[in-house]
């Protein structure tokens, strides 16, 4: 089977500080695998510089067998949270469409079958009563679901999601989980960049351990190990694999 994501030599830099070194991993179609590693370690600009949202210095990164730019109708990406102005004066809907711009087109009107997709991608994320609703008055947890109703409406083949976790409650968790669950179910591929040690191993059959460079990388049951943690965190892990 050809590897649905092939990272090869890729270093990326702000001004002169380098923060990601020759790495190099692939990831196989239909697995779930989150990137987790300390602060600092470069998992954000990973996503970003494999998506061309930030420049690389060295390597090269496939998708599907293609570069992004023509694979990119096949990606979902699912930013920070914090990373989104949600001032910005538009309802949940209207958010959901973004995602089949690619279809529908900038300057064309989105007919009702795109409305009904749309719809429905709010419903399976237990958004539908919020449509109409502007992103500014959601909660933290409802703003996440829309933007992962967003990238599903894409039906996308590959999906990143940048700490989708992070500061939801926690039926906001089971419900993304789930839906990443049933993504992986479908043979979509997912990378998920993950802070809390304690569900990776419930969560994930794949882990990526980084620190600016690739630590350690494969099955969750064979990577996340104390040896490969304390690679990674160094003396900065204060995490015991007893859970609370």
């Amino acid at each position: 089977m050809d590897a649905a994501i092939v990272v090869n030599h890729l270093s990326a830099a702000y001004r002169k500080n380098e923060v990601l070194s020759e790495i190099s991993f692939k990831v196989m179609p239909g697995s779930l695998t989150c990137i987790v590693g300390p602060n600092g370690a470069g998992k954000s600009t990973l996503i970003k510089t494999m998506l061309e949202l930030h420049p690389r210095t060295t390597g090269e990164v496939s998708f599907l067998g293609q570069s992004y730019r023509r694979a990119k109708t096949k990606i979902g990406y699912v930013p920070q949270r914090g990373s989104v102005d949600w001032d910005f004066p538009t309802n949940a809907l209207d958010v959901v469409l973004m995602g089949l711009y690619g279809r529908i087109g900038w300057l064309k009107r989105p007919r009702k079958s795109h409305r009904d997709q749309a719809l429905e991608a709010l419903r399976v994320m237990g958004m539908e009563q919020y449509a109409d609703r502007q992103i500014s008055q959601l909660s933290g947890g409802q703003q996440q679901r829309v933007f992962l109703a967003r990238a599903l409406v894409q039906d996308a083949e590959i999906y990143f999601l940048d700490e989708p976790l992070a500061g939801v409650d926690a039926a906001t968790e089971r419900i993304i989980m789930d839906t990443l669950q049933q993504l992986k179910m479908k043979g979509r591929t997912v990378m998920v960049v993950h802070h809390d040690l304690q569900t990776v191993e419930d969560y994930f059959d794949h882990v990526l351990l980084l620190n600016r460079t690739v630590i350690a990388h494969g099955a969750t049951a064979d990577t996340f190990t104390d040896h490969q943690l304390h690679r990674t965190y160094g003396g900065a892990l204060r995490w015991m694999r007893e859970k609370v």
